[in-house]
């Protein structure tokens, strides 16, 4: 996605690309796919048009470039002790994300560029990919502790936990509060617990 020129940490090629992406993500929070152009973003970031459009082809790829700098943040998943404590971590994140006023704008127009965009739909679904990835050191210190059985697929807990959240944020509209994150997140913890998760030859 990102050919042109030689990505040196501090140079030029990276402030660059880092000043557009940096303008495409105000921008979606602030207009909306929909409204996102290139030349908004040219004017946003001082990086000229010309250079939007050969690195990044369109609109649409830069809105899939700029999802994916998710990948790059140093997010590291919560260690409370406890599998229970470690999803409600993760969903009250979710909740203060995707209801602050100020934050929300920006991953709930990502999630809705998703449905828009294919290009879009690949880069965040990349970046749960990571941010699962990440988030496997839950299930596997709670196999470690015993809390779990071995063998529990960590990927499934976290989408079970998270998904009540994302479920009353996109589908049912109604809302979603911190103890509806704790309700979601003492399920999935029972139901690993209970070896739902594992795998029949495990």
């Amino acid at each position: 996605m990102e050919t042109v020129g030689t990505q040196r940490p501090g140079g030029r090629t990276e402030r660059t690309r880092r000043a557009a992406l940096d303008a495409t993500l105000e921008l979606l929070g602030e207009r909306g796919y929909a409204e996102l152009t290139v030349e908004a973003v040219a004017e946003r970031s001082g990086v000229h048009k010309t250079t939007l459009y050969r690195r990044w082809e369109s609109a649409e790829g830069l809105v899939a470039a700029a999802l994916l700098m998710g990948t790059e943040q140093e997010w590291t998943a919560p260690d409370t002790g406890s599998l229970e404590g470690d999803l409600r971590e993760v969903n009250l994140e979710l909740v203060h994300f995707f209801t602050e006023p100020g934050l929300r704008e920006l991953p709930i127009a990502s999630i809705s560029a998703a449905f828009l965009s294919p290009r879009a739909a690949d880069a965040l679904q990349e970046f749960y990919v990571d941010r699962h990835a990440r988030s496997a050191a839950i299930v596997e210190r709670a196999v470690a502790r015993g809390e779990v059985p071995a063998g529990t697929d960590a990927v499934e807990v976290v989408r079970v936990a998270c998904g009540p959240v994302f479920y009353r944020l996109f589908v049912s509209r109604e809302g979603v509060t911190p103890r509806d994150a704790d309700v979601a997140a003492a399920a999935a913890a029972a139901a690993a617990k209970a070896g739902v998760f594992t795998a029949a030859d495990a």
